[in-house]
């Protein structure tokens, strides 16, 4: 049951070959053509969101220097966003789901953030790890405190967005799962269900690639 349950998670395939990771190259197809003399409504859709998204990334940021961060995050919104909901169709691999690529982009992030943070602005570092109004009695307590939030910071990024897209997914296979053994009244119960969790499936792809992104951008403006 456990093995059949998680087997969905699975990238290796029937050949022992982890062909199911060239899912996350299917969002390409998912990103309209920009050169059409009449954009089409995925397209105004897709610049309305990006213009949000890149308004609130340049609050956060509170630098106008700062755009090259702002274009690497709409990437990796837009990257986590797509993968999220391809995970959505059938038959197609949750590659959001697994530790290996949120924790590589959690990783490679928070790993830059602190190198540019530690050798540009060793002061403000330094600083950082005892708050203001700490009192003396406390302040190497806050300093290890602080160490460990930072060093933390990497993996609640990648797993906070690997559980719940694994939740959510698990949850939808248990339900789907007794189907075949239900009756019409409990089977369209059952159909509900689903159809307001695929709802709220959709609603999390879009809101985990928003909380990874943002945190990211917050991070990135501590260290500045």
């Amino acid at each position: 049951m456990m093995m059949n349950l998680f087997s969905i998670f699975d990238p290796s395939t029937s050949m022992n070959f982890s062909l199911n990771w060239i899912s996350s190259i299917l969002m390409i197809l998912y990103i309209p053509m920009i050169y059409w003399f009449i954009p089409s409504r995925w397209n105004m859709l897709l610049l309305k969101l990006m213009n949000v998204l890149m308004n609130e990334f340049l609050i956060l940021l509170s630098k106008n220097n700062n755009k090259i961060n702002v274009l690497l995050m709409l990437g990796l919104f837009l990257m986590i966003f797509l993968n999220n909901f391809l995970g959505m169709f059938s038959y197609i691999f949750v590659s959001s789901s697994h530790l290996v690529m949120s924790l590589t982009f959690s990783l490679v992030l928070w790993i830059s953030f602190m190198l540019f943070g530690w050798l540009m602005n060793s002061n403000y570092m330094f600083s950082h790890l005892v708050p203001q109004g700490t009192p003396v009695i406390l302040m190497p307590f806050m300093v290890i405190v602080e160490s460990l939030s930072n060093i933390i910071r990497s993996g609640t990024l990648s797993v906070r967005l690997s559980a719940n897209m694994i939740a959510g997914h698990l949850l939808m296979t248990l339900i789907s799962s007794t189907g075949p053994s239900l009756s019409l009244l409990f089977l369209i119960l059952v159909l509900l269900s689903q159809s307001l969790l695929i709802i709220l499936e959709l609603s999390v792809s879009l809101i985990q690639a928003y909380v990874f992104s943002v945190l990211s951008t917050l991070y990135s403006s501590e260290v500045n």
